[in-house]
């Protein structure tokens, strides 16, 4: 039997998997958690073989639980699920760790078949995903632009934003100035729109 964990923060999507993958004679799920940090701690005690996790989820996101398993339990291969797959969440979740990143629109049983694959030691990505990668923008903003324009997202004030990033008001000023052209935007809404849809933040 191959040991599942899964880890979603919409319920009815985590239940209906765990019933899904509950048909299939060679899968068990054995834990289930609705969080980042409880499918960390849930894996921890569980042990599963393969951990199925959302990209975006309260407390640790997808990338963050896929970077902890990787060290505390190297053991558990896991799986992304998400709902907003962007080609920009590809690399970042590879690097982390992850060996399979599935869109939750995905037929029936292709989760099914892609922990089946982990588990033997293989990867999946889905090809469309793949393919958008291959040819998606890359991001022209610096790291130090995407950390301000992250903090910007929830109409954070300049002076918030120079506290938490140990910059002066005026410096945090001349990034968000640099973010929006560098966007070809008109402001710093639509910035972290344009941001925000190529899956940058």
């Amino acid at each position: 039997m191959i040991r599942v964990l899964l880890a979603d923060d919409e319920d009815l999507i985590r239940v209906a998997l765990a019933a899904l993958l509950g048909l299939e004679p060679d899968l068990d799920v054995v834990a289930q958690a609705s969080d980042g940090r409880a499918a960390v701690d849930a894996a921890l005690a569980h042990r599963p073989d393969v951990a199925v996790v959302d990209l975006e989820m309260p407390a640790l996101d997808g990338l963050e639980v896929t970077t902890e398993l990787a060290t505390a339990l190297p053991s558990c291969a896991v799986v992304i699920l998400t709902g907003r797959g962007r080609p920009p969440h590809l690399q970042p979740a590879l690097a982390a760790g992850a060996k399979g990143f599935l869109p939750k629109g995905s037929p029936g049983g292709a989760l099914a078949d892609v922990i089946r694959r982990v588990h033997a030691g293989g990867r999946y990505v889905d090809p469309a995903l793949a393919a958008d990668a291959l040819t998606a923008p890359q991001c022209p903003l610096t790291p130090r632009e995407l950390e301000v324009l992250r903090l910007a997202d929830h109409d954070t004030p300049v002076a918030t934003i120079a506290r938490r990033t140990h910059l002066s008001s005026g410096t945090v000023r001349n990034y968000l100035a640099a973010v929006v052209t560098k966007l070809g935007v008109a402001s710093r809404a639509e910035a972290i729109r344009t941001a925000h849809d190529n899956g940058w933040l």
